[in-house]
């Protein structure tokens, strides 16, 4: 294809979503991302961001993040397996096993670099891979990557799940079932105990993905495997640096074999340079804070259940959410981009999500309360939501 010919290409898919209403102008944040933000040059009301606790701005985490450049320079400059397994790298790990109340953790660059390297380095050929049909895109692509089949069983359906596996474990050397915790477009939670017990049941591994989790469900934040006390019974589990501790990264908790396998053979571990020392000194400074109090995730919840009643008592289908993660659902894609930008409109900004992302006919607003929103904010966020459902007949 020569140059001219792949402008045209691509000039011609995006001029099919302008077509279609589904394109999306890339909005301009102009500082922190914090509960309320200066998008494009307005202040907005900020519904979209993962920073669950309210803790990107945090005066405390800033000053540990500036001391770790001031030891440790701006850079990793190498591959964990290398030169940058630093004091200060193990001293995160090891603060965030306790944290989780695992045995061990491996942090890598991201939650998606976690999923693509860990699947493929703990499966191989002969194995068997067993996922919820809605589990997160890096899953997904995890998946891909390793040599293991795959079955998919549906979405938090413990009948259709038993039915694999009590079909096809026989005929594999190793099963590993993997759900997210929590989903990200809906917010409901997976039936951890339920998914724990038919592992054992069938001699398969768990690996969950608590991204959204860590941070919102159990004791102080501590995740969804720790809201069901079932520490130690999951195989992996995975969570993010980047949501409620909002900086950049994410981990495997687990063993210290997988460990020691994960730190030789994980494919993001060994061949990319790992994240730098202003990140690690803000993660272990917020993990401290979490470990210290539950102010934050108590203010989480309280402000997601009164946001929750609010639109619920409106009249909007928020679906089966169980978390901070508010979806409202509009139904057709181009409905949902103009809700969402109609929103914008009045100063809230709550992003569209809309097919491929979301099964087609189901586009919506998904909508995230911190722990940092204030009353006032949240009520004006209803006001406005009360205003654009009532001018687009959706109320």
């Amino acid at each position: 294809m020569s140059n001219r010919s792949s402008i045209q290409f691509f000039e011609e898919k995006i001029q099919d979503l302008k077509s279609k209403g589904t394109y999306k102008e890339l909005p301009v944040l102009q500082g922190a991302n914090d509960a309320e933000i200066l998008l494009n040059g307005k202040k907005v009301i900020n519904l979209c961001s993962n920073n669950y606790l309210g803790l990107v701005n945090h005066p405390k985490v800033k000053k540990a993040s500036i001391e770790a450049i001031e030891k440790y320079g701006v850079g990793a400059s190498s591959a964990r397996n290398i030169i940058a397994n630093t004091d200060l790298y193990e001293k995160m790990e090891s603060l965030l096993a306790e944290f989780k109340r695992e045995e061990a953790v491996l942090v890598s660059q991201s939650g998606f670099n976690c999923n693509i390297g860990t699947i493929p380095a703990i499966t191989e050929k002969g194995d068997l891979i067993i996922s919820d049909e809605l589990n997160h895109a890096s899953i997904i692509d995890g998946i891909r990557l390793s040599k293991a089949d795959k079955k998919i069983y549906d979405h938090l359906d413990m009948d259709s799940l038993e039915k694999i596996l009590k079909e096809n474990r026989k005929n594999y050397k190793k099963t590993l079932i993997i759900t997210d915790s929590v989903f990200s477009m809906d917010g409901d939670i997976a039936p951890l105990p339920e998914i724990v017990e038919l592992a054992k049941q069938y001699d398969a591994m768990t690996y969950v993905d608590d991204a959204h989790g860590t941070g919102i469900l159990g004791e102080g934040g501590r995740g969804t495997v720790d809201y069901f006390g079932l520490n130690g019974q999951v195989d992996f589990t995975m969570g993010t640096l980047s949501k409620a501790i909002p900086v950049i990264g994410g981990y495997i908790a687990g063993s210290k074999a997988m460990k020691e396998w994960l730190l030789r053979n994980a494919r993001p571990i060994l061949f990319s340079t790992c994240i730098p020392p202003a990140a690690i000194g803000a993660v272990i400074k917020i993990t401290e804070l979490m470990m210290d109090s539950t102010e934050q995730v108590d203010k989480l919840w309280e402000n997601t259940n009164y946001f929750k009643e609010k639109l619920s008592g409106l009249g909007f289908n928020i679906g089966n959410s169980k978390t901070p993660i508010i979806p409202v659902i509009i139904g057709e894609e181009d409905k949902a981009v103009d809700f969402s930008n109609k929103l914008l409109e009045n100063r809230v900004l709550a992003s569209s999500i809309i097919f491929p992302v979301v099964p087609r006919g189901t586009g919506r607003v998904r909508c995230i309360v911190t722990a940092e929103h204030t009353k006032e904010q949240l009520d004006k966020c209803i006001e406005v939501f009360t205003k654009v459902g009532k001018e687009m007949d959706i109320l």
